[in-house]
């Protein structure tokens, strides 16, 4: 972008210098993609098992109200065995207490009053041994049918945590399985960005203000843009012709499961700008994706397949501060990828 401002020229830098920024930058690129892919993994991935986590949730609630009946029934069991200890406690004492009134009587100690007294005494203590032996039978009624209850309980706390397991399980295989097609997804886009670069080279052979950088395929601004312009040239509309042309063509043979869409991303020198028009390198960069993607659209390229991104002079090929190095810079780039 050369405005009518001086730009200072430093000196050259060694030869092999912007071969390593191309790799670095290609590195950075390549890491990008591959990040860019988990995150894409990751979203799927909890798009799919969203139903299996509500069903799991819900598995998860019945598996802790069957643990807290299991916990009442059995503080029920340790009051009802409490219980039980008293009554035999009691029917120790009335026991003893018999033994000690037959005793009494077989020894005919004392006066009739007394005989009627301690025979009345026995009668009562007889009852209450009938009384404690009768709830005790009826205590062990209600253990028996308590312990029944716990072997239910525990056989269904059993069936839900198995069930979970398995839910587990399934969700694993469905998170293997959703990585495998995304994986195959991305493989074959990239068979047809491939496809797609293939053609553009033939289409507009091997110029040296074209070049390839990573997945992306890099057009010199001059090549579509006048100076400090975001408007498309005469020139410019000829290129894109044709790469609209390839475009249509390779959209034809991508099917209709891989939801893909070619990036225009424009970039900027480091060189400000500041004018009424482009007050800032970001909107001149973003000015040039969008009249780019509004011309593709004028040639049939479908807009729903098409993104315009401005990157100001913040992702430069090579950061020197050369002539040379803003030239570079100063581009704008194709990249087939998903949405």
């Amino acid at each position: 972008m050369a405005l009518s401002r001086r730009r200072k020229k430093n000196t050259p830098s060694a030869d092999y210098w912007p071969g390593f920024v191309d790799a670095m930058a290609t590195l950075l690129l390549v890491l990008i993609f591959l990040l860019s892919i988990f995150m894409l993994t990751q979203f799927f991935l909890a798009k799919a098992i969203t139903g299996k986590d509500s069903a799991l949730e819900a598995l998860r609630s019945q598996m802790a109200e069957l643990t807290s009946l299991l916990a009442l029934e059995k503080r029920e069991n340790a009051s009802l065995q409490a219980t039980i200890f008293s009554l035999n406690d009691d029917i120790a004492n009335a026991e003893t207490e018999k033994a000690r009134l037959s005793a009494l009587l077989a020894e005919g100690a004392g006066s009739g009053d007394q005989l009627a007294s301690l025979q009345a005494d026995l009668d009562k203590e007889r009852k209450v041994s009938a009384q404690a032996l009768a709830q005790i039978e009826l205590v062990n009624q209600q253990l028996a049918a308590l312990r029944r209850q716990l072997a239910t309980l525990e056989k269904a706390l059993e069936a839900s945590e198995a069930k979970d397991r398995e839910s587990q399980a399934q969700i694993a295989d469905l998170g293997k399985r959703l990585n495998k097609a995304l994986a195959r997804k991305v493989q074959e886009l990239a068979r047809y960005r491939s496809e797609f670069f293939g053609r553009l080279r033939s289409i507009l052979g091997n110029r040296t203000d074209i070049e390839v950088v990573g997945d992306r395929f890099v057009f010199q601004s001059e090549l579509f843009f006048s100076s400090g312009s975001a408007q498309v040239s005469a020139a410019g509309q000829k290129d894109l012709r044709k790469i609209a042309v390839a475009l249509r063509e390779i959209a034809t043979q991508i099917p209709e499961d891989v939801n893909w869409i070619l990036r225009v991303d424009g970039h900027s020198d480091a060189a400000p700008i500041n004018t009424p028009e482009f007050p800032s390198n970001w909107h001149l960069s973003a000015g040039r994706a969008i009249s780019v993607v509004e011309f593709l659209v004028a040639n049939g390229v479908p807009a729903n397949r098409l993104v315009a991104a401005g990157f100001g002079a913040y992702q430069p090929l090579s950061p020197q501060k050369s002539a040379e190095a803003y030239k570079r810079n100063r581009r704008i780039e194709f990249k087939l990828t998903q949405r």
